[in-house]
C-alpha cells in the first residue's frame, strides 16, 4: 500500500467515525436510544410510537445503526440496543456515559462558518454562540464524575479533606457551569458553605435548577428511608436535612471574590478557557483565608508536545480547535491558552499570579483530568 493509499484509508475511516458521532447525536436528541433501552427492541413504527419522530427517518436511522454495528437487528425485524451500548448512550449516572460527547461535537460543527471566519481574522467564537447543546453536553459529560468520583478523590488527599470538613468552611467553585461540581462539593461537605460562580447567565440558571432538583431528590430519599425504618404506631422522625443546605450560586467572575474569605477555591476544567487566567488566579489567591488552598482540575495532557501524540492529547486538541481556543480568543486581551494547557503553562500562570509553584495531587484515574494544588 502506498503512503497516499494509507492516508486515504485513514481519512475514510475517520469519515465513518464522524458519521457515527452525528448519528449518535440524532438518536440521543430524538430519545430513540432511551426508548430502546427502557422498552426493549422495536420496529421503526414501534420506535416512533414510543418516542416520536417521522417513520421514514426512523427506518433509515435504525438501519444505519445496525449497519455500523451499534444496534443489532433480529429476524423479526426489531432492532436491539445491546446492554453495553445502552450504558454508554443512555445512563447519565455511569462514568462510561459518552452520548454528550457526540452532542458536543455536533454543537461545534454547527459553528463551522464562524470558526472559519475566526481562523481567518484571529477573532473568536464565544461560548454563548455554541448554544444549549454545548452547554448541556459539557455538564452531562462531567456530572457522573463529580457525583460519583469527586468525593472519594478529595477524601484521599488528607489535608485537603480535613480543611473542607471543618464546620462552616467556606468553599468557592469558580467557573461552575451547570453546577454539578458545586453540588457534589456541598453533598460531600454538608457543614460547609459552598458557592458556585460563573459569568454565563444560562449556566447559573441551569445550576440553580439542578441544585433544586438534587435537593428535592435527596429529601424524597430521606423521607422514604425514614418511612421504611419507622416502627408501627410511632411518629416518623424529623426529615434529614439536605446536604445542599449551604449551597448557593452567583452570576459573577473570580475578581468579585471577597478577600480572605475562602478556605478553598476550586476551578474545575475552566482555567484554560479563560482569556485572563493570571487575573483569575490572582483574584483567587487574594480570596483565600490563611491556610486556604486553590485547587485546579484541568485536562490530563502530556507534559510536553509530541507528534504523533496519545489519544488524550488528540482529543484535547480537537476540543481546542473547535471550542476552547475560539472561546478564549473571543474576549480580548486574551492569553489564548486553549484546551492543551500543559503543567509548565499552568506553572507560569501560577507564578505570575503570585504563587510559588504547583503540585499534582495524588488523584488518579479521574477521567480525562488532573488535579493541581497551587502553592504559596
Amino acid at each position: 500500500m502506498t503512503n497516499s493509499q494509507a492516508f486515504a484509508d485513514r481519512l475514510f475511516t475517520a469519515a465513518l467515525g464522524a458519521i457515527d458521532v452525528l448519528s449518535v447525536h440524532l438518536g440521543d436528541r430524538m430519545g430513540w436510544y432511551r426508548a430502546l433501552a427502557e422498552d426493549g427492541p422495536a420496529t421503526p413504527a414501534e420506535l416512533v410510537a414510543r418516542a416520536g419522530g417521522a417513520g421514514r427517518y426512523a427506518t433509515e436511522w435504525l438501519e444505519q445503526q445496525a449497519a455500523t454495528g451499534i444496534l443489532v437487528v433480529r429476524p423479526d425485524g426489531r432492532f436491539v440496543l445491546p446492554e453495553g451500548a445502552a450504558e454508554v448512550l443512555t445512563d447519565p449516572s455511569s462514568l462510561a456515559y459518552l452520548a454528550p460527547l457526540a452532542r458536543m461535537i455536533a454543537a461545534a460543527a454547527v459553528q463551522m462558518p464562524a470558526l472559519l471566519e475566526a481562523y481567518r481574522t484571529g477573532g473568536g467564537v464565544p461560548w454563548s454562540a455554541y448554544g444549549t447543546d454545548m452547554r448541556e453536553s459539557q455538564a452531562d459529560m462531567n456530572r457522573p464524575w463529580f457525583e460519583h468520583a469527586l468525593p472519594a478523590a478529595l477524601a484521599g488527599v488528607a489535608d485537603l479533606h480535613a480543611l473542607l470538613s471543618r464546620p462552616g468552611a467556606r468553599i468557592a467553585d469558580v467557573g461552575c457551569g451547570a453546577g454539578w461540581s458545586t453540588i457534589a462539593l456541598s453533598g460531600a461537605y454538608p457543614e460547609a458553605q459552598v458557592t458556585g460562580f460563573d459569568v454565563d447567565a444560562p449556566s447559573i440558571d441551569l445550576a440553580r435548577s439542578n441544585a433544586a432538583r438534587s435537593n428535592a431528590a435527596l429529601s424524597n430519599t430521606a423521607r422514604r428511608d425514614e418511612a421504611a425504618t419507622v416502627e408501627p404506631r410511632r411518629p416518623a422522625a424529623r426529615a434529614v436535612s439536605s446536604p445542599t443546605g449551604g449551597l448557593s450560586f452567583r452570576l459573577a467572575d473570580a475578581t468579585t471574590l471577597e478577600s480572605g474569605r475562602y478556605d478553598a477555591v476550586f476551578a474545575f476544567e475552566c482555567l484554560h478557557d479563560l482569556s485572563r487566567p493570571v487575573e483569575t488566579l490572582a483574584a483567587a489567591r487574594r480570596a483565600l483565608a490563611p491556610g486556604g488552598q486553590l485547587i485546579i482540575m484541568d485536562e490530563a495532557v502530556a507534559d510536553a508536545f509530541t507528534g504523533p501524540a496519545d489519544e488524550v492529547d488528540r482529543l484535547m486538541y480537537g476540543f481546542s480547535l473547535l471550542i476552547c481556543l475560539p472561546d478564549g480568543l473571543a474576549h480580548q486581551p486574551s492569553a489564548g491558552t486553549g484546551t492543551v494547557m500543559r503543567p509548565s503553562r499552568l506553572r507560569e500562570y501560577a507564578q505570575e499570579a503570585g504563587f510559588g509553584d504547583i503540585e499534582v495531587l495524588p488523584i488518579e484515574n479521574f477521567g480525562f483530568w488532573r488535579f493541581y494544588r497551587l502553592l504559596a
